[in-house]
């Protein structure tokens, strides 16, 4: 019995990916979109660094704190499409126990830093529209730095400690993971010890990064529309910046919170159908960004036009 305890109470090599469960055959069709996707995501956030970078004009908050949700998009999607089209196109369902949990820590830390970039980019438009006099010193490239720094500092002190437990722990010897990449929830399911402090880190991250920056988000919003409200209406363009943050907010959000409550309270719904939301959730989000911010903001409109028309495009 203890021979038994030993091997039952280890880390297995590797974890198998199932997938979209219940949509094995179609899994091969489904792929192509989510490639197609990426490819604009990657593309679009890419031309957006470029333009930022080399255009003066848009070295100021908003287009740095840009930069930095572009980044983010670049890498959320990178750390799980690779291993998915394996799954699909090639069947190749195995990751290795310490590649799962790198897996894990970018997808869910990086999901953190995208909730605070969005929310640092709402500071940015409240102290613009309310404090338009004192906005660049206020938020100096200093100040924004240090604000980037501290998002990222902070996804990787809180996510941290859940792989650090998730490896101190025993795993049972089934070991196949019913998602399409390493999902926090999902690895927890394999531990055959007792999983609450797990489950309850994971709320405490999920509901404190949320809480919190959502906190910022609104009361900084609310402070906006009742300074707009006081404007003439011909002062009121100030205002669209906001409507573009706002779309990519409520992207982000919604399937995030989508995502999580299904997880773990939605029993009813299709296991497929949350799988599939799980990953749009990584994938349309960094794909919309840039077209959203390129379509509805007119100087970087303008910038990525002159950027075409430079590279004869």
């Amino acid at each position: 019995m203890s021979s038994l305890n030993s091997t039952t109470a280890s880390h297995p090599p590797t974890f198998l990916l199932l997938g979209i469960p219940g949509l094995e055959k179609e899994q091969f069709w489904i792929a192509f979109p989510f490639c197609i996707t990426y490819a604009l995501g990657v593309l679009g956030n890419i031309i957006l660094l470029i333009v930022i970078k080399t255009e003066p004009s848009l070295h100021e908050p908003m287009y740095l704190f840009l930069a930095m949700l572009a980044c983010t998009d670049l890498v959320l999607p990178t750390s799980m499409l690779p291993k998915m089209l394996a799954i699909f196109w090639r069947g190749s369902r195995e990751i290795g126990f310490v590649a799962c949990l790198v897996q894990l820590f970018f997808v869910h830390n990086f999901t953190a830093v995208e909730s605070g970039v969005l929310m640092a980019m709402a500071l940015d438009r409240y102290f613009a529209i309310c404090h338009p006099l004192r906005h660049s010193s206020i938020l100096s490239t200093q100040v924004v730095a240090a604000l980037g720094s501290l998002v990222l500092l902070r996804g990787v002190l809180m996510v941290s400690p859940g792989c650090f437990l998730l490896h101190r722990q025993a795993f049972c010897q089934h070991r196949v993971i019913s998602h399409s990449y390493c999902e926090h929830m999902a690895v927890v399911k394999l531990v055959c010890e007792d999983t609450r402090v797990n489950a309850a880190y994971g709320l405490f991250v999920a509901f404190a990064v949320a809480t919190f920056d959502l906190t910022v988000i609104t009361v900084s919003y609310t402070m906006i529309v009742r300074e707009v409200l006081k404007l003439p209406s011909s002062q009121l363009k100030a205002f669209n910046t906001c409507v573009s943050h706002i779309i990519v907010i409520l992207a982000f959000y919604v399937s995030g919170l989508f995502t999580f409550l299904t997880h773990r309270f939605g029993h009813s719904i299709p296991q497929h159908v949350h799988i599939l939301v799980a990953n749009l959730y990584l994938l349309v989000p960094p794909a919309l960004n840039p077209i959203i911010y390129g379509l509805r903001t007119k100087q970087l409109r303008d910038k990525i036009a002159v950027f075409f028309q430079q590279k004869g495009i």
